[in-house]
């Protein structure tokens, strides 16, 4: 299937039409993405901040959070997933400034569904080294291999659960997250927090006592060694 993604591939919409957005959400799933749908900016913010993405689609005329203002909110969180802007305001100044506020691509609504999975396609194409590698300390985790070199060339490899779990804190490394969320992002069909401490047992077995830190009183953050 031709408009199919990779299976890692996990997109992000943030559309506040409410027939818009939920056949977004239909299409991506349809041609083989992981997807999520937020109806406003707030939610896309919490969304894009909390969760792993490999693309994102924002409207620009979006309640509580206007696309642009939340786009550059990401960007100054350190948040580097590629984004296009999906909207009807289409004039040569309105895709500029999209362009010029973080946007990788910027598409004009009424569109064809052909060109908007191509665009797609081509924005998960454009990850950089840098966006499929994240810093652990002095180390450097492969998201693909699911590897983790260390500066003497060691390589840790991680089970699939122990790698979403990584991802999840390097991908947010000045943030602490409570364990009801890492369960929520990480390990969605447990009932208890009790498989967090457990992996995070696993991570730090393999990657050093102080690969992540315990925030008291709050939960889990990437360790500072």
């Amino acid at each position: 299937m031709t408009d199919a993604a990779p299976p890692a591939a996990r997109v992000l919409v943030v559309e506040d039409d409410r027939e818009l957005g939920p056949l977004l959400l239909r299409l991506f799933r349809g041609a083989g993405y992981s997807a999520d749908l937020a109806p406003d900016g707030q939610a896309g913010l919490h969304l894009a901040l909390t969760r792993p993405y490999d693309a994102m689609i924002l409207d620009r005329g979006l309640p509580a959070i206007e696309g642009l203002d939340l786009l550059g909110r990401l960007r100054r969180s350190g948040v580097t997933v590629p984004a296009l802007v999906l909207t009807a305001l289409g004039t040569v100044s309105d895709r500029v400034a999209g362009l010029d506020g973080g946007a990788e691509d910027y598409l004009v609504k009424p569109f064809e569904i052909d060109e908007l999975l191509a665009r797609v396609r081509v924005l998960l194409r454009r990850r950089s080294p840098s966006e499929e590698q994240l810093a652990v300390g002095g180390a450097a985790f492969d998201l693909i291999a699911r590897t983790v070199t260390g500066p003497d060339g060691s390589v840790v490899a991680l089970s699939g659960r122990e790698s979403d779990l990584l991802r999840l804190l390097a991908r947010n490394p000045a943030r602490a997250f409570s364990r009801e969320e890492i369960r929520d992002q990480v390990f969605p069909d447990s009932a208890g927090v009790a498989l967090v401490d457990t992996y995070v047992h696993y991570l730090r077995r393999k990657l050093g006592t102080t690969a992540i830190s315990t925030v008291r009183g709050v939960g889990y953050r990437l360790g500072r060694g």
